[in-house]
């Protein structure tokens, strides 16, 4: 996913500290412009390239793949590059997928009940639900054009023991999010080739949500 899976028991942590607040005021307008302009389709396919900056070192890590949001369902993150792997979350749990076909649950909601608010937020961050973002973040948002940006800081102090900053920017969907995290750890993502068609799930996979 977006987020390293390393990095889930501490988002983990935060999520018990959440709390849902409205947008902020002055921020109201441009985020109702913007929720207005992002597309919410039932599916959303493309691909994505990832580079992660870690604090002290001089070379990125980069990887890329596809992916498919699916409104009702989650997730699918596909890693083709450097090393093949896949994550599918849901609001119940988070399953990765390796080279070699075998499976494993990461996290389950049964278990750790948190998690749901956790992958909501990441759910927001890849469908551009602006409104959801902005009840955990504070919101400043620009737009030039039809072209928007989104630069959001936790309200939470325990979110903000993981995250710095969290930046969006796209036009009808989420063409890019930069992570800051606070170690200083940056990871940017792009999106391409974004497609709502076919509109419906076909069966390989709605088979990998089961």
């Amino acid at each position: 996913m977006i987020v390293s899976l390393r990095h889930y028991p501490r988002l983990l942590l935060c999520a018990l500290l959440l709390c849902t607040a409205p947008a902020v005021a002055a921020a109201e307008a441009a985020v109702d412009a913007i929720t207005q302009a992002v597309a919410r389709p039932a599916v959303l396919r493309g691909s994505f390239t990832q580079e992660k900056q870690v604090a002290g070192f001089s070379n990125p890590l980069r990887s890329q793949g596809s992916f498919v949001v699916a409104r009702e369902k989650g997730v699918i993150w596909t890693t083709t590059r450097p090393f093949p792997s896949e994550l599918v979350v849901t609001a119940d749990r988070i399953l990765s997928r390796q080279r070699d076909g075998s499976t494993r649950v990461e996290l389950d909601a049964r278990q750790q009940p948190a998690m749901r608010s956790v992958n909501a937020i990441m759910f927001a961050l890849m469908s551009g639900d602006v409104q959801a973002l902005s009840s955990q973040f504070m919101v400043k948002a620009s737009q030039q054009g039809s072209g928007w940006s989104l630069q959001l800081t936790p309200k939470s102090p325990m979110l903000a023991k993981a995250f710095q900053s969290l930046t969006l920017g796209g036009d009808r969907y989420v063409r890019s999010v930069e992570i800051v995290e606070a170690n200083q750890d940056r990871t940017r993502i792009g999106f391409s080739a974004l497609s709502e068609t076919p509109a419906q799930l076909d069966a390989s996979e709605a088979d990998r949500f089961d």
